[in-house]
């Protein structure tokens, strides 16, 4: 976003029975009816309960042991915990204190935003951003953890400091990071917001940071106005990198825009195109998720593999019937024949 306020601010039911996840959410939910999409069976967000209002930017969901964590937008970086995707439960936050370099060079931040969980080389990594409305002088952070089980002894959140920074001399915005591995293991950091678009750059997997002068790729941008694109997330499926992004405008309440688009490329440094062929760099985005009448600017989103082909898309949406409350939402991915995820449908109540 233009840098946006998130201060409001990845077993559930098996994609293999695609109807009865279906069935089952709108009994739950109060669905009216559900149109079906491409030939196939409707796609609904999941039935879930608990801790699942104002979570805003939801990170990828991972797995330690047999919980669920994710982790939003917030001032200390809050953590939900669920057993099975459905029931989620409050579970702490990360920080108790910010360290002191992101209160020295951001000091007006009043929130960590978009905090993207993953693991690798033996450890979790967190990462993070900070920054204010209206400005690019942004900065990404990064954390590491052995366990994510607060009750482990090995338990503790390692601070390695500024990962990348921007600032208003830079044409690009340090927010909303998303790391991802290559189909040969490398790591990659994408983010991005507003500007000139959405970024990627290479990590070293030892430091968990880019090296000094690595080249920075543009991967999506909307050349024309308005510029509104960010939340960047890759993941790998058969020899495809997909790219999911938020175009238009989040935190407005029941007036956002967000909107989640997709497009795919053969290389993780693109070009990545839309179903029609368009370029992201040029503004293409195939439309995944969009506003319902109920459930408003979708986005922020996230995608967890669970296993096999079973894939779930992490977002929130804001609730109308709650005065535009930022609201968790988790719906099973579904994969046409030609490679693409079929669009999510509102839930009409």
């Amino acid at each position: 976003m233009i840098a946006k306020v998130r201060n409001l601010k990845r077993l559930a039911l098996s994609v293999t029975v695609p109807m009865l996840v279906v069935i089952a959410a709108c009994f739950l939910n109060g669905c009216t009816s559900v149109a079906p999409i491409n030939n196939g069976p409707p796609v609904a967000p999941l039935a879930l309960t608990g801790s699942i209002l104002d979570v805003h930017d939801p990170s990828s969901i991972i797995k330690d042991g047999k919980l669920y964590y994710l982790f939003s937008t917030g001032q200390e970086i809050p953590i939900h915990c669920s057993s099975d995707l459905h029931d989620w439960k409050d579970c702490g936050s990360v920080f108790a204190t910010w360290p002191a370099w992101v209160v020295k060079d951001i000091p007006a931040a009043d929130s960590i935003w978009a905090p993207d969980i993953s693991h690798y080389n033996g450890s979790y990594h967190l990462y993070f951003a900070v920054s204010t409305f209206g400005s690019n002088h942004s900065d990404i952070g990064l954390l590491t953890n052995a366990t994510l089980d607060a009750k482990s002894p090995s338990y503790r959140w390692v601070d390695h400091g500024k990962v990348i920074q921007s600032t208003s001399f830079d044409d690009w915005n340090a927010i909303d990071p998303n790391l991802v591995l290559d189909a040969n293991g490398q790591p990659w950091l994408a983010f991005g917001s507003f500007w000139s678009g959405l970024k990627l750059v290479k990590i070293d997997p030892a430091t968990g940071k880019p090296d000094p002068g690595a080249q920075i790729y543009s991967i999506a941008e909307r050349p024309e106005p308005p510029d509104a694109i960010e939340a960047s997330f890759i993941i790998y499926r058969e020899g495809y990198y997909y790219l999911f992004a938020s175009y238009d405008f989040c935190c407005r309440g029941s007036d956002s825009t967000y909107n989640i688009r997709i497009g795919r490329s053969t290389a993780i440094t693109g070009p990545y195109v839309d179903e029609k062929g368009v370029p992201m760099t040029e503004g293409g985005g195939t439309p995944l998720a969009e506003s319902g009448s109920r459930w408003r600017g979708p986005g922020g989103e996230s995608v967890f593999h669970e296993n096999d082909d079973t894939w779930w898309l992490i977002y929130h949406s804001y609730d109308a019937n709650l005065a535009g409350t930022p609201t968790l939402r988790i719906s099973p991915l579904i994969w046409s024949s030609t490679g693409w995820p079929r669009p999510v449908t509102p839930i009409v109540k």
